[in-house]
């Protein structure tokens, strides 16, 4: 059954689906573009893992790593006394959660030219991941290289902007090294479809165009990941009043 969304899946925003669905997509658009680039340019697989600490406040990404909320500490004068014999306890363990980004780099020279991020819940909501990214994120925009930054994930708050005059549930960033600080951003939501892009390469090189929204219909249908949601619930997170009505009037026909 193909996707039945015009654009972005919501139900695809799910916790407990959404690595799978990072990394099957970050490797579509690399198989899609490699061909589009050759033989000046080739595109990499790159990862980064972040450590996750057993107190971190919240963590929504991985359905391996339990959601936690921070609990003020028992002070010592109020533990009970041990019972003599061997006790059952357990040890705090760090979680490492991968993810996938992609590097566009110039054949000849080896020179990175364009890194393009899929943003996860791991860079987009937890805190410390964040505040990593962000640096990177930073660094990027210091140097010449181009920058492509998609957010498929309506929660939490979007990358920060110089002005941010538009809220959207979706937004592409195009950030070209030589026109900065300007950029474009296509910020789209749950009704329209995902819009075409163009891909940043070196300076007055042709730009190729990115119809994300094919890239990922056809991996709905390749990896079957209507066998894996149930629309007669709710998706997670939940719409909005308006949204949500939209969508049950659309999964009924």
């Amino acid at each position: 059954m193909p996707t039945p969304f015009p654009g972005m899946n919501p139900y695809l925003e799910h916790p407990a689906l959404w690595p799978d669905v990072h990394n099957r997509l970050i490797t579509a658009i690399a198989d899609t573009l490699t061909p589009k680039v050759a033989p000046h340019y080739y595109i990499g697989l790159e990862r980064r893992t972040f450590i996750l600490k057993p107190d971190d406040v919240v963590f929504i990404g991985r359905p391996d790593v339990a959601v936690v909320a921070r609990k003020p500490a028992l002070q010592p004068a109020t533990l009970p006394l041990a019972e003599t014999g061997i006790l059952e306890v357990e040890l705090p363990m760090n979680n490492e959660v991968s993810e996938n980004f992609l590097e566009v780099r110039e054949v000849s020279t080896g020179k990175l030219v364009t890194i393009l991020e899929l943003l996860s819940p791991a860079n987009k909501l937890h805190g410390e991941g964040r505040e990593q990214y962000l640096r990177k994120r930073g660094n990027v925009l210091r140097s010449f290289t181009n920058l492509v930054e998609v957010d498929l994930l309506r929660a939490g708050e979007p990358m920060p902007l110089v002005d941010e005059a538009v809220k959207s549930n979706y937004r592409i960033l195009v950030s070209r090294g030589w026109q900065r600080p300007k950029a474009q951003l296509y910020p789209f939501n749950l009704r329209q479809p995902i819009p075409v892009f163009s891909l940043p390469l070196l300076r007055k090189e042709e730009s190729p165009e990115v119809d994300l929204g094919e890239i990922l219909r056809a991996l709905y249908d390749r990896a079957r990941f209507d066998l894996r949601l149930d629309y007669t619930q709710p998706p997670v997170p939940p719409l909005s009043d308006e949204d949500a009505t939209w969508a049950e009037q659309l999964l009924a026909q």
